[in-house]
Order: structure tokens, then C-alpha cells, then sequence
């Protein structure tokens, strides 16, 4: 049964063609807490007819969890107290759940509340989705900080263990001169491991302090710090490294990150080689319209990036099958540029090689 107050005497002839066409919520409600007059969006939307709608409280279409804080605003109304952008969840006839964002405006001498609604809830799942996203990545930061943290850790005592033992050694009784050469690149292959591990640590265990801290490196000793640490990767590969910082020498950064990106983005050149080929990995600056960019390319094996897309910078994404990938090192290079605040763009194709261009923040 209908209320008592006609519902289309409300709205006169002029008003009447905004009020059927409008795709939002259009109402007008008593103080009773029944509809009084709504429009063909109400019904569309909430899967009612418009007799059940006019027929029943408000409250009763109104999702349970909501049914307090709407009862509570509504009382609000009837004090002549207006309401702007008020959200809450109606449940249909289907029983899914959309979510409506109100505005409403009373009228207190004849009892009425005038209010119109648009549905949200598409803005609320991308919302939902966008907070599950963040939740999950916040928790993958965690636990890869803690892994990283736990591998620097235990790795130090080796480390150590090494160096004491190159201490120990005797060179001076050592007369073979490409055993000496030996020695001494493994002592330095150490000592440049103990140091990165050092600055790891440090790093992570004063992330709160060195996150955002940034200082004026120079390009070819970041790179060249990196490519003493792996010389023996490149002379085994017989790779070559075409460098050319011209375009500009230094850049305000993270020092450990930036070495941390040279040295993934080096060693996964030359990793993803070509069978038939020998690496070649151009390392350059340049300036595109005002912007910095660091360039890596190689010759390599490439990726379908109509395959991998945005999958290319996740966490355990493999694109190769290399036992020892592990799919973490483009994921702290890709980290690392959008903390600071910078880009990173890919391109690539299959036996064609790849190309990182970096957009450092200005």
C-alpha cells in the first residue's frame, strides 16, 4: 500500500523529464522514513519495483551494517540539518551490494527531504582493490627486507672466515705468478663482497634514516665500483661494456641503490646472452626533453613484452628458464627508481635485446 501523500503531485510538469531521465538517484523522502516519490534510476539500481519500494522503510533496503549511522544521519535531516556526500551500502533485490554517495537537503514545513544519489560502487571496489594491492606489497616490502636483511647477516661469517684466511696466507712463499694473480682477485672479489654487504646491513638496518637520502654521485665510480666486484663474470663471458656518461656525469641519488641497479641490470645482461652471441651492453646518459635518463641496453635474449607487460618488474616473475633466476632483481631495480621518486620504461624483443631507460627525478 502506498503512503498517503500522493507521489506524483510532488514534482510539477516542468520538472517532471529531468526527474524520469536522470541516470542518478533522485528522492524525495518523508521524515517518516518512507520514499515519497523517486525516480526510474532508484528502481533500476536496487532491482525493485517502484511499489515495493514506496511500500516498505528505507531502513529496509538499507545494508544492515549501515542501517545505525543511516538512521542517525536521517535523524540529522529532520533537524534541518543538511547532508553532503553521505556513503553508505543498500542491498538489492538480487542481494549484491552497491554503494551510494547522498546528497540531501530538508524541508522542514512540509516534512520532505530532497536528496539525489550517485552509485559508487564501482570507485569503491577499485578503492578495495587499490587497499589490497598496497596491503599485499607492504607485505611483500617486509618480508623481502627481512630476507635481505637475514642473507647479509649470514653471510658475513663466511665472508669474515675468508678474509682471516687470505690474512694467514703467506703470499711471499707463493712463486707462481698466475696462482699469485689468482689469490689476489679472490682477496678482492672478498673484500668487495664484505663491503657491499657491510653497506646492505647499514642500509637496512637504518632503513627509516637512509630511505629518501640522496647524495651527488658520479656515474663511472658508481658503475666502476660495480664492475671491479663482477670482472670475473665479464671476462668469462667475453662480454663488452660500451659506456658514454657525456650526457651528464653525475646524478643526486641513493649511492648503494644506484650500484645495486647497475649491478642487476649488468649481470642480467650478460646472464640472458644470446647462445650465439657475444654481450654487448651499452650503458649511456641522455637528455630527452629536459630529462635525465640512464640507458642499459644489451644485445640479449629479450622478452615478448606483449607476454609479460607489467609482470616484468613483480616479485618471482621469470621470464627465462635459468635455475638460478629467482625474480628478484628487476623488482628492487623497479622499487628503487619509483621510491626516489623516478621512472623506468622497457623496451624489448625476443633475440632483439632489451632496453631500460631510467627517468631520474629532478
Amino acid at each position: 500500500m502506498l503512503n498517503d501523500l500522493n507521489p506524483y503531485s510532488i514534482t510539477n510538469n516542468l520538472t517532471e523529464p529531468f526527474f524520469e531521465l536522470s541516470p542518478d538517484l533522485l528522492c524525495i523522502a518523508g521524515f517518516d522514513g518512507y520514499f515519497k516519490r523517486i525516480n526510474p534510476a532508484v528502481s533500476k539500481t536496487l532491482g525493485y519495483s517502484m511499489e515495493e519500494l514506496y511500500s516498505r522503510p528505507i531502513n529496509d533496503f538499507v545494508y544492515h551494517d549501515d542501517k545505525d549511522i543511516t538512521t542517525k544521519v536521517r535523524e540529522q535531516l529532520t533537524q534541518n540539518d543538511p547532508l553532503f556526500n553521505f556513503e553508505n551500502r543498500y542491498v538489492t533485490k538480487s542481494g549484491e551490494i552497491v554503494w551510494l554517495s547522498w546528497t540531501s537537503l530538508p524541508v522542514s514545513n512540509d516534512k520532505l527531504v530532497f536528496a539525489i544519489a550517485k552509485n559508487i560502487t564501482h570507485k569503491k571496489k577499485l578503492e578495495e582493490e587499490q587497499e589490497r594491492v598496497f596491503s599485499n606489497l607492504t607485505k611483500t616490502n617486509g618480508n623481502l627486507t627481512q630476507l635481505m636483511y637475514s642473507a647479509s647477516h649470514d653471510l658475513r661469517a663466511p665472508v669474515k672466515n675468508l678474509l682471516v684466511l687470505f690474512d694467514m696466507l703467506d703470499i711471499s712463499k707463493v712463486y707462481n705468478a698466475e696462482t699469485l694473480e689468482f689469490i689476489n682477485v679472490l682477496k678482492f672479489t672478498t673484500e668487495t663482497l664484505n663491503d657491499t654487504l657491510d653497506k646492505y646491513l647499514n642500509l637496512l638496518t637504518k632503513k627509516d634514516e637512509q630511505d629518501g637520502i640522496a647524495e651527488e654521485i658520479n656515474l663511472a665510480n658508481s658503475l666502476n665500483a660495480v664492475l671491479q666486484s663482477i670482472n670475473s663474470l665479464i671476462q668469462n663471458s667475453k662480454a663488452t661494456l660500451k659506456v658514454d656518461f657525456s650526457a651528464f656525469e653525475t646524478i643526486r641519488f641513493n649511492k648503494v641503490q644506484l650500484e645495486s641497479i647497475f649491478l642487476n641490470l649488468v649481470t642480467n645482461s650478460i646472464k640472458y646472452a644470446k647462445p650465439d652471441c657475444l654481450p654487448v651492453v651499452s650503458i649511456y646518459t641522455q637528455k630527452i626533453n629536459g630529462v635525465s635518463q640512464l640507458i642499459v641496453a644489451d644485445n640479449g635474449l629479450g622478452f615478448d613484452m606483449e607476454k609479460v607487460k607489467d609482470k616484468i618488474f613483480g616479485l618471482h616473475e621469470k621470464f627465462h628458464s635459468y635455475s638460478d633466476s629467482r625474480g628478484i632483481g628487476l623488482y628492487l631495480v623497479y622499487n628503487y627508481i619509483i621510491n626516489s621518486g623516478g621512472q623506468i620504461a622497457v623496451e624489448s624483443r625476443i633475440n632483439e635485446g632489451t632496453t631500460f631507460a631510467i627517468s631520474f627525478k629532478v
